[in-house]
Parts: structure tokens; C-alpha cells; sequence
């Protein structure tokens, strides 16, 4: 596949833009630490969840729950926090946004009973409002607005493990009341959706969540996206109802999950929405769980998405979805496939610093998680900050700058990106205060003697919690280093320092044997193949359709998987490939099962 980058430039000290071709999840933006839920031991958290985007006049604007504002972006690369001039309710908890005319609508008040607020200069946040509550039984839970073609406005909304979502169509002429009753819509089916249940890896029998709908429309046809089972699990997803009309009657589609991702690095993909860029093309942004601190410790992520040219099924691609892909700015061959082919370099290699790591307790404060930190995290060591696990962490007892971290590579690779992902240890830091910021050097060596700086944020003025930097030309070198200046934080802790590129050996064979056993329980399958030599990992991919396998997990080493997200019903078509920091295998043969 042939890519066209676009123009990066390397960013300088203090330089608040980045101008880059490619971008990386979780989004380095400046999430708001949590002040509605106190933690024990007065222990805080960033959060950043529920995203609500919409494309208006060119640029994207982007409301995120409890964030004491918003954000703008012309990009999607760039992402400028906007503190709003009036804002009629405290906060926004699982914000609606929509366009409607020349203004933004938007909807979102903690209590479930407030009004929707609405402004036409986004950018200065004039925010206004009649002070007409949407008044519905049981109240207005993460909420979704939709403008149809015709100019009509619905709500939709609920978030619950009883109700289901529902619908109703808005009088915009008359301060956006209901016209007439809710209309109940579609609720979920754990016993026929694997998918669906509730848990880690989907093993609870605890009554899983819906939440978050998201109305699109394509062509001729209305997609009620939806989120399930639960915000901190791994397995956090949207699915997706379909209809000819904005209030039903809506069907299944056959293809769920649509946004899946219970593998990699950060996890899930749940609770999101879907935008249309500049150039015609969707991207689907969810929202993705830490869930350490607390159980809604969460990020964001951005995915390439779309719908089949064919029969209009809906996708949103996930595969390699934290590593580093192509922004809507850079043109590429195919819109679905936007990774870069940049490999993860830094996996498990050895790794040491002069800082010793932290005594202390695990930063785990909320025993309501449910057994979502399966493992209690006791160790701090520096070997977890390549494990490629966002929920473990190292804990430098030091926080100055004399402290480095320093990774070899153990061969000569081409290097073309860093991720610097910063966690919070006993942090003590709520709201959005004006002195956050992270600064640092990268080096590196090809002898891991004589070092050369590729990225000099010394003197950053930013909050960049997941500092993402896109080197200006690629860079020959062996051992990476992270050189600690400054973080706004007591404790200087990170949970993966990341390096992207290309290795200079070679890429995996194909797995062989790879074969498919649906369980007597029909939504689990059991997946096994041959462990290929020099292998970091695999990716599966299934679908309904074998050449729209749209749906993906990621595995580190072991071979062998037990999916646990299948329809009873439907037959799926599988197939795999091996990774590693050299490239990707060809694909197996294709597999179906009944």
C-alpha cells in the first residue's frame, strides 16, 4: 500500500502545535483530573470519557464528560481546550452535541433535568439557553441529539442495566421540549450477544449496562450506535441498532460488535461517537478504560470508520489501534487501513534507570472496581514500563532532573515515533489547574555512548499526558533514552515509554494450524494455531462476511484464544496473522464456523 504523508514539522520548545502526519492512542490531550468523585485517601485521577464530536463549520469540537469545558481541533491532531464564557450547568456528564442551523446544540446536565444550551461561536463559548428542561419519567440519561435531514431534533438517551434506550422527537420550535411520549427502542440481549456481557473478558453473570447511544444516518438508513456492558472492562463496546425511520422499529445488525477492543495496550472501545471529517471520511471516537485509581479512570481513542460501499455495514477498525496511525490530514490508499506499519520496538527489551523505584502502596483506592485489577499492582519496578500494560506503572522514588530511563533496542532499527505515557501515583491534583506540564528529552545512540537529542521538550509549557512525538526524519539507533526534567506531579510515574518504527530483521511466518471450535455455548469460540518462532504477538480478525473482517483482537505471545463475543446465531468467518517489531506475517487461510 502506497501512503502519502502529509507535511510534519518537529515541534520546538514550548510549541504548543504539532504538526504532524500521524497520531497515537490513547489522544495526548490535557484530561481534566475528577473533583465530582473523591476517591479514598483524597487520591485523584485524570478521566477523560463519553466523547461527544461534531463537525461544525470545518472544525471539530469535541465535549467529554466532567472536563469544565471542551475542546476544538482543525486537525484532529491538535486539540485546544476551551474554557467556556457561560455554562448553565456544573459540569456535563455524558454530553449530547449536535448541529442544528448556524449553532451548536448541546445537551448534558448531571441532574438528568436540564435544558439544552445552545451557541453559534463555539470557539469564545457564549453559551445560551431558555431554561426549558426536558422534562421525561426517570430523567435524561447520557443523552444523544440528533438533527435528521429534515431539520427535525430527537433525543435519545439512557444508561442502565434494566431500561432501554429510548427515543423521542425534540420541538425545536418550542425551547427543544418533547413532542409526546419516549418510545422505547431496543434493550440488550446478553443470552444471543456475547458481546453483551457484563465482566472482564465477559465472565461476570452480573446484569451488564446500556448506555451512550449515537444516532448516524448513511444514505438512507439510521444507525442507533450504543455502548455495552461496562465502562472499566476490557470489553467496553458500541454496537449498533438499524432502521428506515428515527424511531424504529430497529433491528440488530448482524455484524456487532461494531467498535471492539479487549486486547493491546489501552482497552476497550465503548461509549463513543461517530463524525464525518473534511474529506468525506468517518472516524469513530470511544472511550477506553484504566480504571486503576478508579473505576472511571478512562481515555480517549480515535479509529478510522465507515460503512461498506456494498450493503452499508458499519466498521470501525481497531486493529493496531494504539499504535501510530495516519491523521484524516495525511492522504492514504484506503481509509479503513490507516495504521502506519510503524512496529512496536520497545517490548519487554532491557530497560534501566539511575532512579530507584517508589515504597509505597498500590494507587488502587476503590474496591467498587469488581475485580477489574485482577492483579493487585505491587510492583513498581522499571520492567513495567515496557510491559505494554497501561494499568501497570513505574514509580521513580526521585522526581528532579538527573533521572533518565534508557531502553535498548538490542539491534540498529529505524525509529520513527515515541510515546511518553505519563500515570498518575497518589496524585493530590483536581480540576484543570494552569500549571500542568511534562518536560523531557529524548536521546539516542547507536553504542549507548554518545547520544543525540531527537526531541528536545525541555522548556514545554503543555500538559501532554500521553506525549506523543513524531520524529521529523526517521532516526538510526539502538538505545532510546528519556532524560526527566519536570512533571507537575509529587511523583514522577510512568506507565509505558513506547518506541515506533521499523526493526531490521525479519518479519514472522504466517500461523499455521489455526483453526476454529464454536462451544457448545455458542457466543464463545475456541481459536488455536501454532506458536511461530519470533513472534510478539497476533492479531485476529473475524466477521460475518469473509472479506469484511472488520472485527479484531490483539495478543501479546501465548497463542490460543477464547472469544467469548459471538451472536448465537450467525456463522463467522476468522483469520490471523503474527507481529512482530519487523512487520506483519501474511494472513492465514480463512476459517468459518457455524
Amino acid at each position: 500500500m502506497v501512503f502519502v504523508t502529509a507535511f510534519s514539522v518537529f515541534p520546538q520548545n514550548g510549541d504548543s502545535t504539532k504538526k504532524y502526519g500521524t497520531y497515537c492512542n490513547p489522544l495526548d490531550i490535557d484530561y481534566s483530573y475528577m473533583s465530582h468523585y473523591r476517591a479514598r485517601n483524597n487520591v485523584s485521577y485524570r478521566s477523560g470519557a463519553d466523547p461527544a464530536v461534531v463537525n461544525f463549520k470545518g472544525k471539530f469540537y469535541m465535549f467529554v464528560t466532567r472536563s469544565h469545558g471542551y475542546w476544538s481541533s482543525e486537525d484532529m491532531g491538535n486539540w485546544t481546550f476551551i474554557r467556556p464564557q457561560s455554562w448553565y450547568f456544573n459540569g456535563c456528564n455524558a454530553p449530547a452535541a449536535a448541529v442544528k442551523d448556524d449553532k451548536i446544540i448541546l445537551l448534558g446536565d448531571p441532574s438528568g433535568r436540564g435544558a439544552v444550551i445552545e451557541t453559534n461561536n463555539p470557539e469564545l463559548g457564549d453559551w445560551r439557553t431558555n431554561f426549558a428542561v426536558i422534562n421525561v419519567p426517570g430523567g435524561v440519561q447520557d443523552p444523544n441529539l440528533f438533527v435528521d435531514d429534515d431539520g427535525k431534533v430527537y433525543l435519545y438517551e439512557e444508561s442502565s442495566n434494566k431500561w432501554p434506550i429510548r427515543g423521542v422527537e425534540l420541538d425545536s420550535d418550542n425551547f427543544y421540549i418533547p413532542k409526546g411520549g419516549q418510545t422505547d427502542l431496543f434493550n440488550l440481549q446478553p443470552e444471543k450477544h456475547g458481546w453483551e456481557r457484563f465482566g472482564q473478558d465477559h465472565r461476570s453473570d452480573l446484569k451488564p449496562f446500556i448506555e451512550g447511544p449515537w444516532m448516524m444516518k448513511h444514505n438512507d438508513t439510521y444507525y442507533l450506535e450504543y455502548g455495552a456492558p461496562g465502562t472499566q472492562w476490557n470489553v467496553y463496546a458500541d454496537g449498533v441498532y438499524t432502521s428506515k425511520n428515527p424511531l424504529g422499529p430497529f433491528e440488530y445488525a448482524p455484524y456487532n460488535p461494531i467498535s471492539y477492543k479487549p486486547g493491546g495496550f489501552l482497552k476497550g472501545s465503548g461509549h463513543g461517537s461517530t463524525v464525518k471529517d473534511n474529506n468525506g471520511n468517518y472516524w469513530h471516537f470511544a472511550t477506553m478504560a484504566i480504571s486503576v485509581n478508579y473505576k472511571f479512570e478512562r481515555r480517549l481513542g480515535m479509529y478510522p470508520a465507515g460503512f461498506e460501499p456494498d450493503n452499508g455495514q458499519m466498521y470501525v477498525n481497531t486493529a493496531y489501534g494504539d499504535y501510530p496511525h495516519y491523521l484524516p490530514g495525511t492522504t492514504v490508499e484506503n481509509h479503513k487501513n490507516r495504521f502506519t506499519g510503524w512496529m512496536l520496538l520497545s517490548y519487554e527489551k532491557p530497560v534501566r534507570t539511575n532512579s530507584p523505584l517508589v515504597e509505597g502502596s498500590p494507587n488502587v483506592v476503590d474496591e467498587s472496581n469488581q475485580g477489574y485489577m485482577q492483579e493487585q499492582i505491587t510492583d513498581f519496578g522499571i520492567n513495567r514500563i515496557n510491559d505494554e500494560e497501561i494499568r501497570s506503572y513505574w514509580v521513580s522514588q526521585a522526581n528532579n532532573d538527573s533521572i533518565y530511563v534508557e531502553i535498548d533496542l538490542e539491534k540498529t532499527s529505524e525509529v520513527r515515533a515515541i510515546q511518553i505515557n505519563f500515570q498518575d501515583y497518589k496524585s493530590t491534583v483536581f480540576g484543570r489547574p494552569d500549571t500542568l506540564r511534562q518536560q523531557f528529552r529524548i536521546k539516542a545512540s547507536l553504542d549507548g555512548k554518545n547520544w543525540k537529542v531527537i526531541a528536545d521538550h525541555s522548556k514545554n509549557e503543555r500538559d501532554m499526558p500521553h506525549a506523543y512525538i513524531e520524529l521529523k526524519r526517521p532516526e538510526t539507533a539502538r538505545y532510546i533514552r528519556y532524560e526527566h526534567i519536570y512533571c507537575t506531579n509529587a511523583y514522577l510515574a510512568i506507565s509505558e515509554l513506547r518506541v515506533f518504527g521499523k526493526g531490521g530483521g525479519k518479519v514472522p511466518r504466517s500461523p499455521k494450524n489455526f483453526e476454529v471450535m464454536r462451544q457448545k455455548d455458542r457466543r464463545n469460540a475456541n481459536l488455536t494455531w501454532d506458536a511461530v518462532k519470533n513472534a510478539t504477538g497476533y492479531v485476529i480478525y473475524w466477521g460475518i462476511h469473509p472479506e469484511k473482517l472488520n472485527l479484531s483482537a490483539q495478543i501479546y505471545e501465548q497463542p490460543n484464544y477464547e472469544l467469548r463475543a459471538l451472536t448465537t446465531e450467525q456463522r463467522y468467518y476468522f483469520q490471523i496473522e503474527a507481529f512482530n517489531e519487523n512487520g506483519i506475517s501474511k494472513r492465514s487461510k480463512i476459517r468459518s464456523a457455524e
